[in-house]
């Protein structure tokens, strides 16, 4: 007799600090309900709080560099519901000085092995432009926990070079550069556009009708 047909499940772990990863992280879950996935969301906590923006420019140089570092940031303790079997997990958080944040670090060293280890992984990355190395980073240590990786999805902040960097760097610090007179024209938006977060939602779309066509395969062999 055939089994009853389960639903299909994602997971979705994600650190966001300025709140840009928790748009896209809302939308790619959206766009997963809507194919009738079920979904999981779990942020990462730090254990001690990290406030944006940051004090001022020399606070805001001095955790770049001790990100660059690729120092970890503690986390507190997952849900059990985490450990349990899903169809998909799906690993998001911002690029730090070209790296994983150090949240997401600290998640990979303690529950690495035991969250990820012959899971499928799809990163969801959220950046101002330098993911390169993130991304290599990221999933060559995946890889080294053994998840079987899925194409990385990332959203760059669509400002040009340089004034992408000076204005991150400057609302880091606690200043709008939006708003001044010669950088706003330049920066005319921190973080992410309502395209992107469209986009976002029609991936979590496509993603769905993708796990739900291969449940289906599955289940017809």
């Amino acid at each position: 007799m055939k089994e009853e047909q389960t639903d299909v499940r994602v997971l979705i772990i994600y650190f966001s600090l300025s709140g840009q990863s928790r748009g896209l992280v809302n939308l790619f879950a959206s766009g997963l309900k809507e194919e009738g996935v079920q979904v999981v969301v779990e942020q990462l906590r730090a254990q001690r709080k990290i406030s944006f923006p940051f004090k001022n420019l020399l606070h805001t140089l001095l955790m770049m560099l001790t990100t660059f570092l690729r120092f970890r940031t503690p986390i507190e303790e997952l849900q059990p519901r985490c450990f349990i079997p899903y169809d998909l997990i799906v690993l998001s958080g911002p690029t730090w000085s070209y790296n994983p944040s150090g949240p997401v670090l600290s998640l990979l060293d303690r529950d690495g092995r035991k969250l990820f280890s012959g899971r499928q992984v799809l990163p969801l990355i959220s950046c101002r432009g330098f993911y390169r190395l993130h991304d290599f980073l990221l999933r060559l240590q995946l890889s080294r926990l053994g998840a079987e990786l899925h194409e990385s999805l990332i959203f760059a902040h669509p400002v040009p070079e340089p004034w992408r960097t000076i204005g991150v760097l400057l609302k880091s610090s606690g200043y709008c550069p939006e708003k001044m007179k010669y950088l706003g024209t330049r920066f005319p938006h921190f973080g992410h556009t309502v395209n992107q977060l469209h986009q976002a939602r029609i991936r979590g779309r496509q993603t769905g009708l993708k796990l739900r066509a291969a449940r289906r395969q599955n289940e017809s062999r």
